[in-house]
């Protein structure tokens, strides 16, 4: 069902697109140390964890890569603990994975995005996020198929929570995804978010590579 994207950058840029001239996105594979980010990209200082820490550091990294002006020093994290700046003069989303960090930027939209690798426990969890609907999807395809959408349905939903930036949300019932048309490597979602505040239909994009799904939102 799911094929591999193999249209992918040399290292460690993993994958990147310029959606327009205000919004871009990218995928960085962190090959580098901690010295190669901490003089020049501020991080929260309890971020103790060696590998934590790296990924911190490679997504504020990408911002500034894709817009050499971002003001990365004056990000302020919401009690959602969504990132932001208080102008706004860029909408932004950071996503960590394994050895990956994926950022997407822009002046214009509100905007999320979100990384995964693929791992068959997320069958065992599926059920926390996955709703009926999804789940006949998923269910019949086999084995590994059933790994690739369950970790898609996921990110979707991670990128529309990260673009709504609201608490409460339950992944299940409140974020859905209409899968009768995900048959491709790349494409669209359409989405819904459905809550007592708000009833919206959205679309996702997204991308599935070799050991790495992406999603993302910009509206």
């Amino acid at each position: 069902m799911l094929k591999v994207n193999s249209q992918i950058c040399s290292m460690p840029l993993f994958y990147q697109q310029h959606i327009n001239q205000n919004t871009r996105l990218a995928i960085w594979e962190i090959e580098e140390t901690e010295e190669f980010f901490s003089a020049t990209i501020p991080i929260n200082k309890n971020i103790t964890h060696p590998h934590k820490k790296l990924q911190h550091y490679a997504g504020r990294y990408l911002l500034r890569y894709l817009f050499p002006d971002f003001p990365y020093e004056e990000i302020l994290i919401a009690d959602t603990k969504k990132p932001y700046l208080e102008n706004e003069a860029y909408h932004f989303s950071i996503s960590h994975c394994g050895d990956y960090a994926a950022a997407i930027v822009s002046k214009e939209f509100h905007v999320g995005i979100d990384i995964e690798i693929p791992v068959e426990k997320i069958l065992k969890i599926k059920h926390k996020f996955v709703s009926e609907n999804e789940d006949s999807f998923v269910v019949q395809l086999p084995l590994i198929e059933q790994i690739e959408l369950s970790t898609l349905i996921w990110s979707a939903k991670e990128s529309l929570y990260k673009w709504y930036g609201a608490s409460g949300i339950d992944f299940k019932t409140m974020l859905l995804v209409d899968l009768s048309t995900c048959n491709k490597l790349n494409g669209k979602l359409l989405s819904k978010i459905k809550n007592k505040e708000v009833e919206k239909v959205l679309l996702i994009e997204y991308n599935i590579f070799k050991e790495l799904c992406l999603s993302f939102i910009y509206t």
